[in-house]
């Protein structure tokens, strides 16, 4: 897989940490070795508008953009964008909507909604669990990393059902 393009759709409402999501799981990947590509559209994310994050990685990648039906994975932070991003997943591609509840029943504070489903979502990838630690080290300040860190190795187990 580390040869494979990987196409990743964030999105959600502005406040959501969209691109905080898109940025650990960035990181990971270059710090596994991938070619990493990554766009924003912040929209109107100040008063809770549309944000999207697009990342792109494997051993080439040119381009940040994913196109509509191209999608290996959309993560959607808030039900009422589902609708807009589902035309990015392509056929076969995984839609982690189904994980966003469970994510919720884990965390206590609704800005570490992020983290877990990027936990989620780590436990579909082919990156090394030394590669998203770096990551979160590098994302999070000292204060907030050990949370974090707990909360997105917690997430990972609800894919197992945890």
């Amino acid at each position: 897989m580390k040869n494979q393009v990987c196409n990743i759709v964030f999105g959600g409402i502005g406040g959501q940490g969209i691109l905080k999501a898109s940025e650990i799981c960035g990181w990971a990947a270059m710090y596994d070795g991938r070619h990493v590509r990554k766009s924003e559209v912040h929209g109107m994310a100040q008063r809770g508008g549309s944000v999207e994050s697009h990342l792109r990685f494997g051993r080439t990648v040119y381009s940040p953009l994913v196109g509509l039906g191209e999608a290996d994975f959309l993560l959607c932070f808030h039900e009422e964008e589902h609708p807009r991003l589902k035309p990015f997943l392509k056929k076969g591609g995984m839609d982690l909507m189904e994980y966003l509840p469970k994510a919720r029943e884990i965390i206590e504070n609704p800005k570490a909604l992020n983290t877990a489903m990027v936990g989620v979502l780590a436990s579909y990838l082919s990156i090394c669990e030394e590669a998203w630690m770096q990551s979160l080290e590098t994302v999070f300040p000292g204060k907030i990393l050990d949370l974090n860190k707990a909360i997105f190795i917690k997430a990972r187990s609800l894919r197992d059902g945890a």
